[in-house]
Order: structure tokens, then sequence, then C-alpha cells
């Protein structure tokens, strides 16, 4: 969900920001909604011992899907984590996530999961990224859309499938509980600042309250208490609804607010960012990967 604070932040851009925004690689430039970025808190992961960059990942449909990809240049058997973006498609900061999960030795895809409704990064307007993009994407879609990259990971041969995690943020983040739900192969998520609650539409029929049941690896949310777009008190419903679950993966899970976040607190690029839940969040983020095997 989008807090309201997001919802105004449109900005004017130069002709130049605008193709800045809009050319290049998968991953290598800022949507335009987002500009200017913050500079000062901004993080760049280098891509030295890294094989990273744009790949094309076959969908059930048919399709050629772009996704960003970044893995240890040497070695195989590295555990996948799919990493879910923002409401801005696959922009330079989630491909930087990427590159941040592969310098820790893992094999990190980032799919382009809009690709059909439309490119959000070259749209200025958040409202008008989200009626005209967002809002037309279903939930069955992106599930299918997961499955095949997990598909493209085990056909390269390099990163094990049998060691799958998932992480996402805002529009990604409420995917992850989902994903958890629809792949048994799933072994642990890491929801970032996803809302949980939500009405039932034809292209979102369930949301993560509705699932908790279902999770088969536990998941872990990270929450910002000072996030308008996701009250607090839906968090609280969202913990009881895990331990109504009744399942160990459920029971398992967690969700961690930290009291003065704002909703993106971990957007480096924005002025959401705030350094030390940022920092803690990633931390816990690794920890909760390595001790349920991915």
């Amino acid at each position: 969900m989008i807090s309201l604070e997001e919802r105004g932040q449109e900005r004017g851009v130069s002709r130049r920001t605008a193709m800045l925004a809009t050319g290049g690689a998968l991953g290598s430039t800022f949507a335009l909604s987002v500009q200017p970025v913050q500079a000062q808190t901004m993080i760049t992961t280098p891509a030295d011992g890294l094989t990273a960059g744009e790949v094309k990942i076959k969908t059930k449909d048919g399709k050629d899907m772009a996704g960003y990809r970044a893995m240890p240049a040497t070695g195989q058997g590295f555990g996948t984590i799919l990493v879910v973006q923002e409401i801005w498609g696959v922009h330079a900061h989630i491909a930087d996530v990427c590159r941040r999960f592969a310098k820790a030795g893992y094999c990190a895809v980032a799919p382009e999961l809009y690709f059909r409704q439309g490119d959000p990064r070259g749209i200025p307007e958040i409202p008008k990224i989200l009626s005209e993009i967002v809002a037309k994407v279903p939930d069955e879609q992106v599930m299918g859309d997961f499955d095949s990259t997990v598909a493209f990971v085990k056909a390269e041969g390099k990163a094990d499938t049998a060691k799958l995690g998932i992480t996402g943020f805002c529009w990604g983040g409420r995917m992850v509980w989902l994903y958890d739900a629809h792949n048994p192969a799933v072994k642990a998520g890491v929801a970032w600042y996803g809302r949980v609650v939500g009405n039932a539409t034809p292209m979102t029929p369930k949301h993560p309250i509705d699932i908790a049941k279902q999770l088969h690896g536990p998941v872990l949310g990270l929450y910002g208490g000072a996030d308008t777009g996701i009250p607090v008190d839906t968090l609280d419903k969202m913990r009881e609804a895990l331990k109504a679950a009744g399942t160990p993966a459920a029971a398992k899970s967690e969700i961690v607010v930290y009291p003065d976040a704002p909703h993106a607190f971990n957007a480096d690029y924005r002025p959401s960012y705030r350094k030390e839940p940022a920092e803690d969040g990633w931390k816990r983020a690794l920890a909760w990967f390595k001790a349920n095997g991915v």
C-alpha cells in the first residue's frame, strides 16, 4: 500500500532526467516519480566479484520477462532469493538490493512483474502508476511469474532452488506473504512494509491475513509504526491470524514494528529512509534466511 505521503510526492522532471529514467539497462536508473534521488543517503553496491545484470525469463504464457539477477561470479549451490519490486518496477534500488544479497552469497533475482501492463519507471505521477498499471496486475499473474523465475534459476544450474526465499518492499511486501502461501518450496520470506489487510477484488482476491494458515515457510514482517498507509492495528490483526492458524510456519512468523519509522524506511534513495531501522532490518533479514534454510 502507498502512504498518503507518497501519493503527494509528485515532482517535475527535466527532459534529460526523463531520458535517464526510461533508458538504459534494467535496474540502471531510477523511476521518474521518485526523482530527484537522495544522493546523500543512497547506497550503491558495486558489482565486482559478481555476475550481475539483466536476464530474460520465459513465462508460462510464452512471453519473455526481463529480470535483474545478481550472484557470486564463482561457485554454485547458492541460496535463491526472489526480490520483489515496489510500485516502480525493477529500477536501480531493487537492482542494488539484489547485489547486496549476492555479496552475502545468494543468487537474487528481481523479475519485472508489470511488463504486460506497462512500464512505471517512465511515468512521473504516482496516482497514474497506481491506476493505469498497478491496479491492472492480478495476483494470479504475479504468482505464475514467480514460478517462472524459480524455474529459470533452476535451469541455469548455478543456484539451489531448494533453498528458496523471497523478500519484497511495499507492493512487493504483500506479495511475499502471498507467494509463501502459494509455493510449498518457499523456506522463508521477509516482507518490508507490505499491507496485510484489504478488500477482496477479482485482481486481489486474498490478502496476507486471509492466508496465514497456508504459509509454507515462516515470514518476517518489517513495518514502520509511523506508516500512515499501514495502521498498526492491522499488524495486530495479522499477529492474531498467525496465532490462530496453528501451523508451524505461522507460529514461527514474526512481525517487527519500528515505532518512529515511516513507510519505505529502507528506501535509501528517498526522503523516507531511516538508517537505523533499515540497517537493523537488513541484519534481521539475513539472519532470518540463514536460520530458515535459505
